[in-house]
């Protein structure tokens, strides 16, 4: 009986202790994964995370593999992931696949999307960052010069001589603010509609293949290709802006390593704004810098690192 009670205790301890090592990471141990984004604002803000976090604390920063965002939150809801680049408008439309019209009112939609997806997935926007990387619709110089078009509505009449494209997510069924909604909100039927990749869009747009597509605000490519982009004047595309998306966890996770990690992410608050992120992308999408390059150089001039 004696040896029968060593052997139950002896077995409490072994996984007590497993318990506690798992659970207690060393310094060196304690890591943060960001699955990196396609686009370059995303690997922008992802790398300024990492050298501001590694420059602080005592946390490893781990990029991993490119996800689309729909993929990369069902991560982060998983717990497999831990922090990522995104917006209040994708976080309500294409996450919690709730509208814009669902927001109260008197309430803005970043406190809104924040407040639902803590209670539903246990995740939350923090501090804006100060971009706006709204939708919006751009056409080419040629369609601008001989249509007049300044405003999404101008589009209406003549959408049935025009070739829209677009990357393929934002012919999918994630969310509200895709092509199909789009498209019947404003009355708009375009005499072809073509997905394509979103690495080829560009190229597409500068070789003459579509006259109209979606583009994002903040893109430096809109630039490179010429693009005008119209006014959105019956509103249809809410804000999206720009805001790390976390795991609530993480912190309290963390907390033994660096109980301030999140006023340190925190500190990216309000740095930038839209013609700043313009740039940053133009540098990568266009002059062949890295993101991490282009963000080394941001914090620093912001004085975040040294």
């Amino acid at each position: 009986m004696k040896k029968v009670v060593k052997k139950i205790f002896t077995l409490l301890f072994v996984f007590t202790m497993v318990f506690v090592m798992t659970a207690c990471k060393p310094k060196d141990e304690a890591t943060i994964l960001i699955y990196d984004g396609q686009y370059a604002e995303m690997r922008i803000i992802h790398q300024m995370v990492k050298l501001l976090v590694e420059d602080k604390t005592d946390i490893k920063v781990t990029i991993g593999e490119e996800m689309t965002p729909v993929n990369t939150y069902n991560e982060l809801t998983k717990e497999r992931g831990d922090l990522f680049n995104s917006y209040d408008g994708t976080l309500l439309t294409t996450f919690l696949k709730q509208d814009v019209s669902d927001v109260p009112e008197g309430m803005t939609l970043y406190d809104y999307a924040n407040e639902q997806a803590m209670e539903k997935d246990g995740t939350r926007l923090l501090a804006q960052l100060g971009t706006d990387n709204t939708y919006a619709i751009g056409v080419t110089k040629e369609v601008a010069e001989e249509y007049g078009v300044t405003t999404v509505s101008d589009l209406v009449p003549i959408a049935g001589e025009l070739i829209f494209g677009a990357e393929h997510e934002f012919f999918s069924e994630e969310g509200s603010m895709k092509f199909n909604p789009f498209a019947e909100f404003y009355g708009l039927d375009f005499r072809e509609v073509k997905p394509v990749d979103i690495g080829l869009k560009y190229s597409a747009v500068e070789n003459g293949m579509l006259d109209v597509t979606i583009v994002y605000t903040t893109d430096g490519l809109n630039k490179k290709a010429g693009l005008i982009v119209l006014e959105d004047d019956r509103e249809y595309f809410p804000d999206y802006n720009g805001a790390l998306l976390v795991r609530d966890n993480l912190f309290e996770e963390l907390a033994d390593v660096e109980p301030n990690l999140e006023a340190i992410l925190n500190e990216l608050g309000g740095t930038m704004n839209n013609a700043m992120m313009t740039e940053m992308t133009y540098e990568v999408d266009v002059n062949g810098k890295t993101p991490k390059e282009v963000a080394e150089n941001f914090l620093k001039e912001v004085g975040l690192i040294g």
